[in-house]
């Protein structure tokens, strides 16, 4: 029954589609009550975001080229000699509010719904949803682990062989094939950028989980220990590695482009 009313409200975001509602709220809303009627059904909830995703408009309501044309005709109506009246303190006019509000019409009109909800679900999703999803179905349970063992034994071991194994691997690998030719080094690279690119080789979760898992899988309750270990020193070692790779990014990556760039406009 349940997956009759998701179907039904399917069918209601598919006729919003067509008459080209563009609200996020509308397709936010509606979409998480499918994805509730499916996460109850026993059917998987991520089959009800694929289908919700389909429902939201991929095309805006104006082409590029029309909304730069109205953009164009609203901001020809403010003159060059306007500019100094147009202060911080200026309380506009009634045209200049028409003007400026054709301009931000056409401007939610250009963005479709669909790039716009990508466009403003993307921070939560990098830095809320996708650490804290990798969390849950790591199946690490805090409660009973001593701090300690993050730096003793297996977890130990992980994280070395993360944060200094696969630094030295690539590294190393990298210099012997620009040392024998079998491929150029990158231009306006060089071996600190290199070495700082080889730091981010040890974010390796999916695959250091799924190696963990065959390794101690079947292994009664002392596996499952060395498992839970495994998966916090996979956890700590893939963090480490990002968290240095941006440092050394943000010290060897050159600046002189940028600061080009913004000294010409």
């Amino acid at each position: 029954m349940r997956l009759l009313y998701a179907v039904g409200i399917l069918a209601l975001l598919l006729l919003g589609s067509s008459m080209k509602i563009k609200s996020k709220i509308f397709y936010i809303g509606l979409g998480g009550v499918v994805w509730f009627l499916f996460l109850n059904s026993g059917v998987h909830p991520t089959i009800a975001g694929v289908l919700v995703a389909f429902c939201v408009p991929a095309t805006p309501v104006f082409e590029p080229r029309k909304y730069v044309r109205a953009i164009r005709v609203s901001i020809s109506h403010f003159n060059k000699e306007d500019d100094e009246t147009l202060t911080g303190s200026t309380i506009l006019n009634k045209q200049q509010m028409n003007w400026l509000k054709e301009i931000e019409s056409a401007s939610d009109k250009v963005i479709s719904p669909l790039q716009d909800l990508e466009d403003t679900l993307h921070p939560v999703v990098n830095n809320f949803i996708v650490p804290l999803f990798a969390f849950a179905n790591a199946g690490i349970l805090l409660l009973g682990l001593d701090p300690a063992s993050v730096v003793e034994g297996i977890s130990l071991a992980i994280i070395l062989g993360l944060v200094v194994g696969k630094f030295t691997g690539i590294l190393l690998f990298s210099w012997l094939t620009v040392k024998f030719k079998f491929a150029p080094m990158p231009d306006r690279a060089n071996w600190l950028m290199m070495a700082s690119v080889a730091m981010l080789g040890g974010i390796g979760f999916t695959v250091s989980l799924f190696i963990a898992n065959l390794s101690f899988a079947g292994m009664g309750a002392h596996g499952a220990d060395l498992l839970n270990h495994a998966k916090l020193g996979i956890v700590v070692g893939s963090v480490l590695s990002g968290f240095l790779g941006f440092i050394l990014l943000h010290r060897f990556l050159p600046k002189e482009r940028i600061e080009e760039e913004v000294e010409e406009q």
